[in-house]
């Protein structure tokens, strides 16, 4: 099958993952990185201007190269990951060069990255989302050929590293959470730093220079851990928060699992996840992953499950298996592409 897909592939995206993946099932890949196209990563506030003032002739040319891409590739199918700055037009031209629009939807919302996505939505042939209710949300738009993939870990990414003595200097920890900041995420880690005041709580992410908790001032690593290093952090952190991102304007429900779910087990490291009907289908409860359910109980779980490191190591160990057998992104390419015929 001749793909061409539309995604970033900068080291540890999901988007690349699973490029990658359906490359190693057999399919015939090329890949437009946006972030070639467009800035987005300054953080000096000028450059960011000149951003903003550029973005509209950068995603010009960004959708020029899609179309000039499928002239050469002839595609069968012109697969989006996201697709913030994919336009209807270039949907609309693939089309027409016999081309089957798929997207691969993976975040909580439809609304809330821009206006692009949900003017292309009711274009796509099939849509993939990394969210149960996620198929609810795309039914408002017309979607009738919807599919519910979760995510899964990256086994070029998220794997058990060699830990040197820095990495364990650096990244060890008794807890950590590695995500970016949410009012809801902010509360219940000020909750668990106000109970366990001596716990070496780390936080990792991007946003967080929004938190206004001094509890947890001192937690912030003000960075990202992301490709190896994202594995090394989650090796070396004790136990690793799955903390949920909360109900957004866009969206019918808070995440109920995230990248997050598959990635710490995928990379050796044990999970102590947020409780819901959903959560608890992937790895068994004490036996694969830890569970939790509000603030308090995160707090009792963080205690006892730091008092018992051969417990924590028996729950790892487990939970790691299990994601080597179902929970690679491997296995849901195979998904993808067998609703891509």
């Amino acid at each position: 099958m001749k793909i061409l897909a539309i995604g970033p592939l900068w080291r540890g995206s999901n988007a690349g993952g699973l490029f990658q993946a359906m490359s190693r099932q057999g399919c015939l890949i090329e890949v437009l990185d946006e972030f070639y196209y467009i800035s987005l990563q300054s953080k000096d506030k000028l450059t960011k201007v000149y951003e903003r003032l550029l973005r509209p002739r950068q995603v010009t040319e960004f959708n020029e190269a899609i179309k000039r891409k499928i002239n050469v590739l002839r595609p069968k199918v012109l697969f989006v990951y996201k697709g913030a700055f994919v336009l209807p037009e270039t949907l609309q031209y693939a089309k027409q060069n016999n081309c089957r629009l798929a997207l691969f939807y993976p975040d909580v919302s439809t609304t809330a990255h821009g206006p692009n996505i949900p003017k292309c939505i009711p274009l796509y042939d099939t849509v993939f989302t990394t969210k149960t209710f996620g198929i609810t949300d795309m039914a408002k738009f017309g979607v009738k050929n919807a599919h519910f993939i979760p995510h899964g870990f990256d086994p070029q990414i998220h794997r058990q590293l060699p830990l040197s003595d820095e990495d364990k200097k650096n990244y060890g920890c008794d807890a950590s959470f590695i995500g970016t900041w949410s009012h809801k995420k902010e509360a219940w880690l000020t909750i668990l730093k106000k109970a366990l005041p001596d716990i070496d709580l780390r936080i990792w992410g991007e946003q967080w220079s929004k938190a206004q908790s001094p509890e947890i001032k001192s937690s912030i690593q003000h960075a990202p851990v992301v490709g190896d290093l994202y594995a090394v952090a989650i090796q070396c952190s004790k136990i690793n928060l799955g903390i949920l991102s909360e109900q957004v304007t866009g969206a019918s429900s808070g995440d109920l699992i995230t990248s997050r779910t598959f990635h710490i087990p995928g990379s050796f490291g044990f999970l102590l996840h947020e409780r819901n009907e959903e959560s608890v289908l992937y790895f068994k409860e004490n036996e694969e992953a830890g569970f939790f359910d509000g603030a308090e109980e995160l707090v009792q779980k963080v205690s006892y499950y730091l008092e018992k490191s051969g417990l924590r190591e028996q729950i790892r160990l487990s939970g790691y298996i299990r994601s080597l057998r179902e929970h690679s992104l491997d296995e849901r390419a195979k998904t993808v592409i067998s609703f891509l015929g």
